[in-house]
């Protein structure tokens, strides 16, 4: 069964942040990746000046994987934008269901703490924003990536290429996420903090041998 990746976009996304993840994400042939946006289809312009279309609706109920990226930090920076627009953190905090997971590339984590969705839990973000994530309840740990089950997150922008490879090791197995570094030439960096609480959520179906890969040309 393929893996709904559903990448959340909105205007000022920093394009590191998610394309570091899709990138990993794109070496397997078994992850369906999307676009989406709580404003709906449109043309989302990101940190850089690249447009995007996004053409799908707001279905989180399809994911089995939400992507969230960040966008700056600081008062009138995009994340704080949506944050004070409300509309994004609303819809994120209706878009939870079991079996799913949430995951955050640096500020992103603050639209997911906006949302309510980090409170006690352990997550982290970019460092300069790291006070004022755990302001929010979250509880800030160390590691470049933080599992917490069905909420993963990770630091300041380049740990989105780990977060990526690390949730193929998780959802698809350390051969992929072999081939996905073999491919990328690309090594992983930093520590992944695991949590051991009983709300991890098991494996995703399809996890481990028999995924498909695209293999090098």
């Amino acid at each position: 069964m393929a893996l709904q990746v559903q990448t959340v976009l909105y205007d000022g996304v920093e394009d590191q942040d998610f394309v570091g993840v899709l990138t990993a994400f794109g070496v397997l042939e078994d992850i369906r990746l999307s676009y989406v946006s709580a404003d709906g289809p449109g043309t989302v312009i990101t940190s850089s000046g690249a447009e995007i279309t996004v053409r799908s609706r707001w279905s989180p109920e399809t994911a089995d994987l939400i992507l969230v990226p960040g966008g700056g930090y600081g008062p009138n920076s995009p994340v704080d934008e949506q944050i004070r627009r409300g509309t994004l953190p609303t819809a994120l905090a209706r878009a939870r269901r079991p079996d799913q997971v949430l995951a955050a590339v640096c500020t992103g984590t603050l639209l997911l703490a906006a949302a309510g969705l980090t409170t006690d839990r352990p997550c982290t973000t970019h460092h300069v924003a790291k006070d004022d994530l755990a302001a929010q309840g979250a509880r800030v740990v160390g590691g470049r990536v933080v599992d917490d089950g069905d909420l993963v997150t990770s630091g300041g922008v380049t740990s989105g290429l780990d977060l990526g490879v690390w949730l193929v090791e998780r959802l698809r197995g350390p051969e992929a996420a072999l081939l996905v570094e073999e491919v990328l030439e690309y090594e992983r960096r930093g520590t992944v903090w695991r949590s051991t609480e009983d709300h991890r959520m098991a494996a995703t179906p399809g996890t481990g041998e028999g995924s498909r890969t695209r293999r090098p040309a």
